[in-house]
């Protein structure tokens, strides 16, 4: 079976999986999301039930005709149903437990599975093949009377299971006659029942997400799709440290054979404030506290103010990129990347979005920890920094490697950070910083309405040294840089639309950089034309437009970074929380109120 990204995430926060559409565990990386992926064989186009094959965990049933997966309603617990021929039947429920116990989140590194008999006299095959060093090895192994031991680089997992372990071993085909219960974690002994145990801690699972997801104010229109968009962007968070991945995986080609194959199992600074952004529209404070205590340490260990355009889930700064030999990639498209230069890259953008991820606390009394005079002063070293940056030469948001210039994009970002601390400051009644950076803020709108505003195309160019298009400029409305009605801004609107929409898809930029032209288009940016089009009145194209992006998602409901604006084939990491952004802010921005139901 080809590889695609239609794929259903399971997850804790802590560990996470894909399962094709098959119902085969493809992607899971231990012992935390940019670890080394224990299965990895989305990202090998060997088959695999081949043999030495290995990276995958498949339950098949024989003769299988049919297969059907659905998640428990607001939960991403995974159900799918297997029929063979002959109408023999098994169910198979998959997730990772989180639940709280002993006063704290129970969120192992651990993958659980049930086999149920449902019509019939079903027989399987379980094909469990960990991988490690990067799909180079095949682990040591060890086994008991009911258990297996996978023994990794860097940890070991177990598998307790109630099936025969010799059957397991050997791989061979027996008949399920009740009910089978697999628990794929750390190397300890189970203690108690393991069906009693795991069917207790599906129970316990699934009742944490739906009051999770009972918390949200959500709007009355495409609930399904924000909530489905709301618990994947919560699954995209490292809860131990609060950081926020850009996506699950790494090295899925932005098109075809493109070598723009890309590690984004990190924390951007960017992607983050996206994330937070559009879950604070639906009240999930949980995410923005975590995620402003990793940043908190993140600005105490900048030194002379200096942000990293991403960081590891740990804080780490260093990311050196690197390539897998044994992974030949998604579909045989590699380099498989580990690591991210960009780390090293020069983005001025990220000082404006710490300190709009920050804005909210300063402001917000429902949470735990409001901001107060001590946070402020620990931001204006941020703040301070994005001063003296706003008009230097970066790679911008979409992280060129080969040339840096002035982006309006990150000098509008250098705004927002000196806007918002005078914001932070009128809040906490201290005047004279109000002025400071007020004045700050001023000084630099006037740059960018100098050095950015083109007379002879009556637009706004996206670099202050040419006369460019770039998706990114439509992010000045939502910065509250201009409003709808600003005839600078319908101009360079109308313009991006003409240059960069390719039928119902944006387009980043459509000149060459360093891999040559684009050809895929760019999910957020036509959820960024979307909210612009409806706040400039065209609300029925707005609508249009959304629901088009929405037919455009897996079964799983999710969404990947590209989409191929001809065949509508999605590219790019999966899920990609950008993209699940676009979903949340644009459902809520577009639906009919409450008060239209009620």
């Amino acid at each position: 079976m080809t590889a695609t990204l239609d794929l259903w995430p399971i997850g804790n926060c802590q560990a996470s999986a894909l399962v094709d559409r098959a119902g085969r565990f493809v992607w899971a990386c231990v012992p935390r999301v940019d670890g080394d992926p224990v299965f990895c064989s989305l990202l090998d186009d060997n088959p695999p039930a081949a043999p030495g094959a290995r990276g995958f965990w498949e339950i098949d049933l024989e003769d299988c005709a049919e297969t059907r997966q659905d998640y428990i309603r607001n939960t991403p617990i995974l159900v799918t149903h297997h029929i063979d021929a002959a109408g023999n039947a098994i169910e198979v429920v998959d997730f990772c437990p989180r639940f709280f116990r002993h006063g704290r989140m129970y969120r192992p590194v651990a993958f659980c599975r049930i086999v149920r008999p449902t019509a019939g006299s079903p027989r399987i095959r379980v094909r469990l093949r960990p991988a490690h060093d990067w799909g180079g090895g095949e682990p040591e192994r060890t086994r008991g009377s009911n258990h297996i031991r996978y023994i990794l680089s860097e940890t070991t997992l177990r598998l307790s299971t109630s099936a025969p372990v010799g059957w397991l071993e050997s791989e061979r085909l027996f008949r399920v006659e009740r009910p089978l219960h697999f628990f794929l974690g750390p190397d300890e002994s189970f203690i108690g029942d393991i069906g009693d145990t795991l069917d207790t801690m599906l129970e316990h699972t699934a009742h944490e997400w739906r009051r999770w997801v009972r918390a949200l104010a959500t709007p009355v229109e495409w609930q399904d799709a924000v909530i489905r968009s709301a618990i994947t962007l919560k699954l995209c968070q490292h809860e131990e440290t609060g950081a926020i991945v850009a996506a699950l995986t790494t090295s899925i080609p932005e098109h075809a054979d493109s070598q723009r194959n890309w590690d984004y199992r990190y924390c951007w600074i960017r992607d983050a404030y996206y994330t937070v952004q559009a879950l604070n529209r639906l009240g999930a404070l949980d995410v923005l506290e975590s995620y402003l205590e990793y940043l908190r340490n993140i600005v105490d260990n900048a030194k002379g103010g200096h942000i990293q355009p991403l960081y590891g889930v740990g804080g780490e700064a260093t990311l050196v990129e690197g390539v897998a030999p044994a992974l030949n990639g998604y579909r045989g498209m590699g380099p498989v990347r580990i690591g991210n230069q960009a780390y090293a890259q020069v983005q001025h953008d990220a000082y404006g979005q710490i300190i709009l991820s920050n804005a909210q606390a300063f402001f917000d009394q429902r949470l735990y920890r409001m901001a107060g005079e001590e946070d402020f002063r620990a931001l204006e070293k941020i703040g301070e920094r994005a001063w003296q940056v706003h008009d230097q030469p970066d790679a911008g948001l979409w992280e060129l490697r080969t040339r840096s210039q002035v982006h309006t994009y990150s000098v509008a970002m250098c705004w927002a950070a000196c806007d918002r601390l005078a914001n932070a400051a009128e809040a906490l009644g201290l005047g004279e910083r109000v002025g400071f950076w007020r004045a700050r803020a001023d000084a630099i709108r006037e740059r960018i309405e100098a050095d950015a505003w083109r007379e002879e195309t009556q637009r706004i160019s996206a670099t202050f040294g040419g006369d460019d298009l770039d998706a990114s400029l439509i992010q000045l409305l939502d910065l509250r840089f201009v409003k709808p009605g600003d005839e600078r801004f319908q101009g360079t609107l109308r313009a991006v639309e003409d240059g960069l929409r390719r039928g119902s898809h944006m387009l980043r930029y459509a000149t060459e950089d360093d891999f040559g032209l684009p050809h895929t288009a760019f999910n957020v940016c036509t959820f960024w034309l979307i909210e612009a089009l409806w706040l400039t009145g065209r609300t029925d194209d707005a609508r249009e437009l959304f629901e088009e992006m929405l037919s455009r998602r897996t079964r799983a409901g999710l969404l990947s970074e590209d989409i191929d604006p001809a065949t509508g084939e999605l590219w790019g990491n999966y899920p990609q929380t950008y993209s699940l952004v676009g979903v949340i802010n644009c459902a809520a921005l577009l639906s009919k109120p409450w008060s239209s139901v009620r």
